[in-house]
């Protein structure tokens, strides 16, 4: 017991470091130097805004504005503090359950494994419409997810998340294995559920191909070139991408389907505006592909800042365009020597292990040597729920 109270002191200590070095290297300081103030924004040798670098949201900002901040686009100096201190406080950060049990195991990546950034001033990244809330989906986007969550119901049926009716399964019922297990999904699977007949029923994340455009959370590294612009975003656990935007040109005929679609720049004044077109409906932005646009805004407000602003428009999935809007710090190159290839290697081999996992589980059911893989919820993870 002392032990685990130890640990978690000493966790809160490294949280608390880490977002007061954030809360620094946001306002341009060091624990060594005063701020300085950012210089002008600067221009290639061509001429153009230079938006080259590595860019990083430093700030933790709601992706929709929570309900007690409706009518207040800005956090409050006190609000920004409050939130700091539950966020690198919450001893749930550090909870464990009973070792060896599953849901030990579900909940090992406890706070040592995760970042705490300092709260931004927005009340949230969604700027418009202006209440920060996404516009509510369409009928026949309403639909498809009822359908699509009642085919992951129906394959956790007969594991103990639906017995003990835990929220997972919410909408669900316990019973039987169901003999749905045998259907194919009536969308292409993009998420976890709990089957395992090949790498296509496994989540995009588990295949590695989780990072999809737009991103909002991952570093972003810009090369410039007079008709091109390269985009590098590292995201998730080695889970980046590489995009291209080409200056001039049109986008492709509507049967060439791209996974982050083809993107086309042009500059209006000191604003580089990327339309993104064409994308795969194997790689859906919430739930949006084939007839999904975005419209990207990049503007180097000075040496250090570039403004990003993003609107998604999808008539099939919202009633309405969303924006969403970011500002990004530059990174120091000395300071990031990152890998600019993706290295995720859950693909290579966490997923060919799971999959002969669980042909190994299925045949020793088979000889009455073990449960019913259909028993078992290898999907969601589901903690306890305290």
């Amino acid at each position: 017991m002392k032990q685990r109270v130890l640990e978690s002191l000493a966790t809160a200590a490294v949280l608390l470091t880490v977002v007061a070095l954030l809360r620094m290297s946001a306002s341009g300081q060091t624990p060594e130097s005063p701020a300085a103030a950012p210089g002008p924004a600067p221009t290639t040798p061509w001429g153009h805004p230079d938006l080259q670098g590595i860019w990083l949201d430093e700030f933790d900002t709601p992706f929709e504005r929570p309900a007690e901040y409706a009518d207040q686009e800005f956090f409050a100096d006190e609000d920004r503090t409050a939130r700091d201190d539950a966020r690198t406080s919450d001893p749930g950060r550090n909870r464990r359950s009973q070792t060896g049990t599953r849901n030990d195991v579900a909940g090992a990546y406890n706070a040592v494994f995760t970042s705490a950034k300092p709260t931004g001033r927005r009340t949230s990244l969604v700027v418009d419409p202006p209440d920060g809330r996404i516009p509510p989906l369409t009928r026949d986007a309403q639909e498809r997810q009822r359908i699509e969550r009642e085919f992951r119901l129906a394959l956790l049926q007969n594991t103990d998340t639906c017995k003990n009716k835990q929220l997972t399964c919410a909408g669900g019922q316990y019973g039987p294995p169901s003999r749905r297990r045998n259907e194919v999904p009536p969308f292409y699977n993009i998420g976890r559920m709990n089957r395992h007949d090949g790498p296509e029923d496994q989540s995009l994340g588990d295949r590695c191909m989780l990072g999809v455009t737009p991103d909002f959370n991952g570093f972003r590294r810009i090369v410039q070139s007079p008709g091109q612009i390269a985009i590098g975003i590292d995201t998730g656990q080695g889970q980046g991408y590489q995009r291209v935007v080409y200056l001039g040109g049109v986008h492709p005929p509507a049967h060439a389907r791209l996974r982050h679609g083809d993107s086309r720049g042009r500059w209006e004044g000191g604003t580089l505006v990327v339309e993104t077109t064409n994308f795969s409906p194997k790689f859906p932005f919430r739930g949006a592909a084939e007839n999904l646009t975005i419209v990207e805004r990049f503007t180097r407000l000075d040496a250090d800042t570039l403004e990003y602003a993003v609107t998604i428009t999808d008539p099939t999935v919202w009633t309405k365009p969303w924006t969403v809007k970011q500002e990004l710090t530059r990174q120091r190159d000395d300071q990031n020597r990152i890998y600019y290839e993706p290295r995720c290697h859950e693909g290579n081999y966490g997923l060919p292990a799971l999959l002969i996992g669980a042909r190994v589980d299925e045949k020793a059911f088979a000889e009455g040597r073990g449960p019913d893989p259909a028993s078992q919820d290898t999907a969601s993870c589901v903690l306890d729920e305290q």
